[in-house]
């Protein structure tokens, strides 16, 4: 059933302008969450969609209203894809690949699975995914996470690409992964940019989009090099000048880095120890909407970092992001 919460948390960021400020500024969207992770931004509805992963639960937060609404699924949920078809997203549930009939406002409509993967190793799951210029879906997981000990089995994660004709058989691009996590595509279309979260490395890669493959591995940025930063590297976003802007987990900031040279420009802190994820919105794309976690905290620590799980927003960033492309995997369900 469908879920419905108003946030009133600093509503007039949709009248505000960051040029109004000389610094970044930090805004709290929503109430916390247990694990918040994944946003995208659909500028058809001006909506940005997320989830909390163990929850089940996809959500939406409207930019022109500041409504939430949320729907629940059956399970593990990540990531959540807007479709061409403007009525679908394409969802990650457990070990699947699902369509969902959802406009981030209306009841749940149809599901359809239309892919199975890491079916080699069953107490994995799926975790981070886009799509790239052609609709393509490229979509990881990660091995078995124990939470309590923050612990995840290693080498029980795979990557893979998914197209329309490959449903039945996706193609593995990386395997093993530890923790499949971020990705982005820089503005030619020729680099493509990748997280396995516990190397703490950013990967490079040669992109070609006619064929949708990748090539010729490189060390893009490598946090071992910068002893000052904790955690590990998660989700992350891509701006119009080819900066990664990259979540740390377990290290309470967002990272923008020069992955051409490896060179760390900015360290926001956000007020939260577990930064998941980033993503680029609002009707300029100038808004950097950025998704944390709570679930690993001890009730102490949450007592340290209550707005912990919250949306946030940062704006004023003197940059912004490019469209998001949406998956092309199935017309209609």
């Amino acid at each position: 059933m469908l879920k419905v919460a108003v946030v009133c948390i600093l509503a007039w960021i949709s009248s505000t302008k960051g040029a109004d400020f000389d610094v970044p500024a930090l805004y709290q969207l929503t109430e916390p969450v247990d694990h918040s992770e994944e946003p995208t931004w659909d500028g058809r509805k001006n909506i940005l969609f997320y989830v909390d992963i163990h929850s089940g639960r996809i959500f939406s937060y409207n930019y022109n209203t500041t409504e939430v609404n949320y729907i629940t699924l059956d399970g593990d949920v990540t990531p959540v894809v807007p479709a061409v078809n403007n009525s679908l997203l394409i969802v990650g549930l457990n070990r699947s690949v699902l369509a969902v009939e959802w406009d981030g406002t209306n009841e749940l409509g149809e599901q359809k699975v239309l892919a199975n993967i890491s079916e080699e190793f069953p107490t994995s799951r799926v975790n981070d995914g886009k799509a790239d210029k052609e609709g393509r879906l490229w979509i990881g997981t990660m091995g078995y996470e124990n939470i309590t000990a923050g612990t995840v089995v290693p080498n029980a994660g795979i990557f893979y690409k998914i197209t329309k004709d490959t449903l039945e058989d996706p193609t593995v691009e990386i395997a093993p992964v530890n923790v499949s996590n971020g990705l982005a595509w820089n503005a030619a279309n020729d680099k493509f940019y990748y997280v396995d979260s516990p190397t703490r490395l950013i990967a490079s890669y040669d992109y070609n989009d006619t064929l949708g493959t990748i090539s010729n591995r490189q060390v893009a940025f490598d946090m071992r090099d910068h002893p000052e930063l904790a955690g590990h590297p998660d989700g992350m976003t891509i701006d119009e000048d080819d900066n990664l802007w990259v979540a740390l987990a377990k290290g309470g900031a967002v990272l923008k880095i020069n992955p051409t040279n490896g060179t760390l420009l900015q360290v926001i802190a956000l007020p939260a120890r577990d930064i998941t994820s980033t993503m680029w919105g609002g009707p300029d794309l100038d808004i950097l909407f950025v998704t944390t976690s709570r679930i690993a905290l001890t009730d102490d620590e949450k007592l340290i970092y209550p707005a912990a799980g919250s949306l946030f927003a940062i704006t004023n960033l003197k940059t912004k992001g490019r469209p998001v492309f949406n998956a092309d995997l199935v017309d209609s369900i």
